[in-house]
């Protein structure tokens, strides 16, 4: 679940690997750089953080980061 905290969009994904972890970074690079509109994130063994916010708008929420999060919600699903 996407939280708003900070004028971004937050979530944590945990995954049962580091390359699962991996695989679902990669799927996700392609889909901000179809959106021209990428994330924040880090990356520890089984676990992404990612954050969204729209830096062009004044680093707060917009659609576009509402657009990508629900995206990347279909990646996990």
């Amino acid at each position: 679940m996407w939280k708003e905290n900070n004028n971004s969009l937050q979530q944590s994904f945990e995954f049962k690997n580091f390359m699962e972890a991996f695989a679902f970074m990669t799927k996700v690079a392609f889909l901000a750089e179809k959106m021209n509109h990428h994330p924040e994130w880090k990356n520890v063994y089984n676990k992404v953080d990612i954050t969204l916010t729209t830096h062009d708008a004044g680093n707060t929420v917009t659609e576009k980061d509402r657009k990508l999060a629900e995206q990347i919600n279909q990646l996990v699903a």
